[in-house]
């Protein structure tokens, strides 16, 4: 592997491009390429600059979008640990389907750089193995990717033609996770957050390693909050313990469940209802998107709400209510919208969620369904 920065080059689509490849091409303007290949000179330009540092961006699925300085060396130690994991080679090839604004885009990049990887780059987009001819080594995706890459046959076969398939930029539901116990390409789903440099740890979903629990590298040390959220030690990619808002439990042997985010714990009377496990029982019986959030109540302080993507009947999905939730838990409200709001990289993003149910509920005045709980 490779960390001195000046010696690097990139292996792009079996052709070798050194900084002063780089810099020929940026001088030669934006019109002479694709704008995926173009943010990907733009990306590297900045990469061989002589500053220690780089700038990125987080999502803003739980807050407003930040901006964070980190240093060049810890990308580089966080792309050593994925690839000496995974057991990437010198020539392997790595796909590059997602948006270089943010770090899960940026780290398949320095993985290539630093271990010599043969980098594929395809536009951001909702189908990244469309037009891929030659079998794939290593490809990371965000969930809807996935998805919309099993709907279609041609897609999932190249899919299945892939080595090793790493998920994240969010949660992996069952009915996906049950698709991928059924693929020969080793599948992972990774914990991490722009802060870690991508992710400190995986979680097997297929083969005889599958397992609920995410692993995390051997250099990254773990340990709860009084409130039972992670605490990150990872020196290697981060220099500063790292307190996240998620709800986790370690177990013996070091590895780790997340059961939610502190900050979608809905309380509702007092109740406190954690929002991600109310989508996680709910999913097996809503075809649609949909996310549990809450709205302002006078009297409950947060009433639970459930928001529909697209118009969809909600007698069956009250019945599901009753059957599943006892009342405090059941939402008060069921609204539809056109579009789940996500953020930029195809997380939900709740925060608009909240102020998207809050105005669909001023607007109907009592909504589309009202009765979960007791008055």
């Amino acid at each position: 592997m490779i960390f001195n920065r000046q010696q690097q080059s990139l292996l792009l689509e079996g052709k070798e491009y050194t900084s002063e490849d780089i810099r020929r091409l940026i001088a030669g303007g934006a019109e002479a390429h694709s704008p995926a290949y173009w943010d990907l000179y733009l990306f590297l330009n900045k990469w061989f600059d002589d500053s220690p540092v780089i700038t990125v961006h987080t999502s803003g699925s739980t807050g407003t979008p930040k901006e964070l300085v980190v240093r060049k060396e810890q990308m580089m130690q966080s792309a050593r640990l994925t690839c000496e994991f995974l057991n990437l080679r010198k020539g392997d090839s790595a796909l590059l389907c997602m948006n270089l604004r943010y770090i899960g885009a940026m780290m398949m990049v320095v993985r290539s750089l630093v271990a010599g990887l043969n980098l594929i780059v395809r536009p951001a987009s909702g189908h990244p193995l469309a037009g891929i001819k030659a079998p794939l080594r290593f490809v990371a995706m965000v969930p809807l990717q996935v998805y919309n890459t099993l709907q279609v046959p041609e897609e999932k076969e190249r899919l299945k033609q892939t080595g090793i398939l790493i998920i994240g930029g969010g949660a992996v539901d069952e009915a996906l996770e049950t698709e991928m116990k059924h693929l020969p390409t080793v599948v992972y789903s990774t914990y991490g957050m722009t802060e870690t440099l991508s992710h400190i740890a995986l979680r097997r979903l297929n083969g005889v390693s599958a397992s609920e629990h995410y692993y995390p590298f051997s250099s990254v040390k773990l340990s709860l909050s009084s409130e039972n959220t992670l605490v990150i030690d990872a020196p290697l990619v981060c220099d500063e313990t790292l307190q996240t808002n998620d709800i986790a439990r370690i177990y013996p042997d070091g590895s780790f469940m997340i059961l939610g985010r502190k900050d979608n714990v809905i309380n509702s009377g007092g109740i406190k209802i954690q929002a991600e496990e109310m989508e996680r029982l709910l999913r097996p019986f809503i075809p649609v998107p949909f996310v549990i959030t809450s709205v302002p109540d006078r009297r409950l302080g947060q009433a639970v709400t459930l928001l529909l993507e697209g118009q969809l009947g909600t007698k069956e999905i009250e019945n599901k209510l009753q059957e599943i939730f006892e009342p405090y838990y059941r939402p008060r409200y069921i609204l539809s919208t056109d579009d789940i709001p996500q953020t930029g990289n195809g997380k939900i993003n709740r925060v608009e969620c909240r102020i998207l149910a809050k105005q669909l509920v001023a607007t109907s005045k009592r909504g589309e369904y009202e009765g979960g709980q007791e008055n």
